[in-house]
C-alpha cells in the first residue's frame, strides 16, 4: 500500500487529502491496470469515464464552465496525476492531456472560446490536444516553422507539427504558429483549430514503447477564424509557456505515481521473494536499494509539491517547477530500473507492472521539456536572479 503521510504535509489543505483518497478509492474499481490493444477506444473510454466521475473538472479554470474552482488548483491536477498514474499509465495521459490541451483557453480564451470548448471537456465529451512541436522545433520553439497569415478575418495555417499527444483522437488541437509580428518566439501566435476544419490532416500516426495516442499533423491553406486566436498577436510563446508553467509541476507528479508504484511492488516482492533460505528483503544489498529508492520518491514529492504550492499562492515557479520535473522524472527512470532489477527475470515480462513502469517513466524524460532543457531553464533563472 502506498506511503500517504505526504498528505499531512504543510503544502496541502484537508480538501486535497480528502481528493486523493476519493480518486484512489475510485481508481482502484475503474482503471488499476486496466490495458487493452485498441490503444485510441481506451484513450476515449478513459476520458469519458473522469469525466462522468467529475475527475476533469480540475483540469480546467472557470467554475462558470464547469471547473471544480475559479482558478487552476495546481496541486489538485498533481495529486490526481500522482494517485492516476499509480494505478494506470494511460488514466494519467488521459487526464493530463485534457488539461494541456484546454490550458491555454482556460488562461487565454476569449468568453466565446471558454463557453465553447471547456464545459465539453470537463464532462469528457471533447478530446483537446496541444500542438508545439514541429520535425524541427522541439525543444527550440524559436525554430518554429508553421506559419499563420492574416487574411480578413480569417488566419490561413500551412505546415506541420508533430509528436502531438491525442493526435488521431482529438476534438480540437491548439496550434502554435509563426504569425511574424518579430523575429523568433516573439512573432509566435496560438490557435483553436477543430478536427474537421478543411485544410487540416493526420499525416501520420506514430507507435511509441508505452502506447498513446500520437500523430503527426499537417495544415494546408487551413483557414482559422480570428477569433479562434488566443491571445494577442505575437503572443504565442507567452500563452504556450504559461500553460506549461502549470502542467510541468504535475509531469513531475506523475513521474512521482510511477516512482510510488515501483517501489510498492519492490517491497512486496522483496519481502515475499525466497533466496538461499531467507526473504530478499534480508539482504543488506536490498534493504540498501530500497533505502535509496525510498528516499529519491519522498526527495522528489518534496521539490513536487513546493512547486505547486508556490504556484497556487501566485508566485513564479519556471524555476521550481523545472527543478520538480527534472529531478522526479530522472529519479523515477532510477527507482523503477531498481525495482525492474529486483524482479529479475520476471521484470521484464511484457504487461507486468514494472514492465510497463520501465516504458511509462521514460517519455516523461522527454515531453514537456527535456531533461537537458530544464538544467538550461535552472541555470537561467538563476544567473538571472544573481
Amino acid at each position: 500500500m502506498a506511503d500517504k503521510s505526504y498528505l499531512g504535509w504543510p503544502f496541502f489543505e484537508q480538501r486535497h487529502a480528502a481528493l486523493e483518497r476519493e480518486l484512489d478509492a475510485w481508481a482502484a474499481e475503474h482503471v488499476r491496470d486496466a490495458h487493452g490493444s485498441d490503444t485510441d477506444a481506451q484513450c476515449r473510454a478513459l476520458v469519458r469515464a473522469l469525466g462522468d466521475a467529475g475527475w476533469l473538472r480540475h483540469a480546467i479554470g472557470g467554475a462558470a464552465y464547469g471547473g471544480a474552482l475559479d482558478a487552476i488548483d495546481t496541486r489538485a491536477i498533481c495529486l490526481i496525476r500522482e494517485t492516476l498514474a499509480r494505478h494506470n499509465g494511460l488514466a494519467d495521459f488521459a487526464f493530463a492531456m485534457q488539461g494541456l490541451g484546454s490550458g491555454a483557453i482556460s488562461l487565454f480564451g476569449s468568453e466565446a472560446n471558454k463557453q465553447a470548448y471547456l464545459p465539453r471537456v470537463a464532462k469528457g465529451e471533447a478530446i483537446a490536444a496541444f500542438a508545439l512541436s514541429e520535425p524541427q522545433a522541439g525543444s527550440d520553439v524559436a525554430a518554429m516553422q508553421c506559419a499563420a497569415v492574416l487574411d480578413g478575418d480569417h488566419y490561413v495555417l500551412d505546415g506541420e507539427k508533430t509528436w502531438i499527444s491525442n493526435g488521431g483522437i482529438a476534438d480540437f488541437y491548439v496550434v502554435f504558429a509563426r504569425t511574424g509580428e518579430q523575429p523568433g518566439a516573439r512573432g509566435i501566435s496560438a490557435f483553436i483549430v477543430d478536427k474537421d476544419t478543411p485544410g487540416f490532416d493526420i499525416a501520420e500516426r506514430i507507435n511509441v514503447i508505452a502506447p498513446h495516442p500520437l500523430a503527426r499533423l499537417k495544415f494546408t491553406g487551413c483557414r482559422i477564424p480570428a477569433s479562434q486566436r488566443l491571445g494577442e498577436a505575437g503572443q504565442g510563446f507567452k500563452v504556450a509557456m504559461a500553460t506549461l508553467d502549470v502542467f510541468r509541476t504535475s509531469v513531475a507528479a506523475a513521474s512521482l505515481g510511477f516512482a510510488r508504484r515501483a517501489l510498492d511492488e519492490a517491497l512486496a516482492h522483496a519481502q515475499g521473494r525466497k533466496m538461499f533460505g531467507q526473504a530478499l528483503a534480508d539482504f543488506q544489498l536490498t534493504q540498501a536499494k530500497l533505502a535509496q529508492m525510498a528516499t529519491g520518491v519522498d526527495s522528489s514529492a518534496l521539490l513536487t509539491y513546493r512547486a505547486a504550492w508556490q504556484r497556487d499562492r501566485g508566485q513564479k515557479v519556471t524555476k521550481e517547477a523545472a527543478m520538480a520535473k527534472m529531478s522526479a522524472t530522472e529519479t523515477a527512470q532510477q527507482v523503477i530500473d531498481a525495482a525492474v532489477q529486483m524482479f529479475g527475470g520476471m521484470g521484464v515480462v511484457s504487461e507486468h507492472p514494472v514492465e510497463r513502469l520501465y516504458r511509462e517513466i521514460r517519455a516523461l524524460r522527454i515531453y514537456e521539456g527535456a531533461t537537458e532543457v530544464q538544467q538550461l531553464i535552472i541555470a537561467r533563472e538563476l544567473l538571472r536572479e544573481g
